[in-house]
């Protein structure tokens, strides 16, 4: 069965974004080592799930980076677009996007049919309130948390919708040399 991964972009303080959803925080310059660390998260996944108000930005973003071919991720940038995408919303009804699909459907429902698929994993980006839905309904098995060296004070945090613990496991907790510290977590099987 085919595992949800989230990689996610946090503060210091467990925000994901700042209060007006600010990303101004994030650590943009990465080092080689975070961008083999992301090469190989990306080559475990074929699969791509989103919350709508992402994949707006998202999805234009790498087919536009993709298509110039002067990016220094024009790689990354063809991954993304070619890449299978599920997109989910309550106000989409069909897909504006290539390689994208639409659901409407209700969150657990699709994610485990998804997950009953053959292949590699699927990952999940966000945004913030598409992975707290996801996480209040204990659909995350991984988590790859990159934590930023700046705390915000204030801003949208994912686990707030919590209605009990969720417990994780440690696999690794990884310092890269821009700063940016990695924390990957499993779901803990009981």
């Amino acid at each position: 069965m085919k595992k949800l991964k989230l990689q996610m972009q946090m503060t210091l303080d467990g925000f994901v974004a700042g209060p007006n959803g600010e990303m101004d925080w994030m650590t943009f310059a990465w080092t080689e080592d975070l961008i083999n660390y992301v090469t190989e998260l990306t080559n475990s996944f074929d699969t791509i799930v989103l919350g709508r108000n992402l994949a707006e930005g998202f999805i234009p973003h790498w087919k536009g980076v993709a298509e110039n071919s002067d990016s220094p991720e024009v790689e990354v940038g063809k991954i993304f677009t070619t890449m299978p995408k599920v997109v989910f919303s309550k106000t989409l009804t069909s897909s504006p996007w290539e390689n994208t699909v639409v659901t409407n459907g209700e969150l657990a429902e699709e994610l485990n049919q998804l997950k009953q698929q053959e292949g590699k994993d699927i990952i999940a980006y966000g945004g913030g309130k598409f992975v707290s839905s996801l996480l209040k309904e204990n659909l995350i098995d991984e988590l790859h948390l990159f934590v930023n060296p700046v705390a915000i004070g204030n801003g949208m945090p994912i686990f707030a919708a919590l209605e009990g613990k969720l417990p994780f496991e440690l696999v690794t907790a990884k310092p890269f040399e821009c700063g940016i510290v990695v924390m990957n977590y499993r779901k803990k099987t009981q």
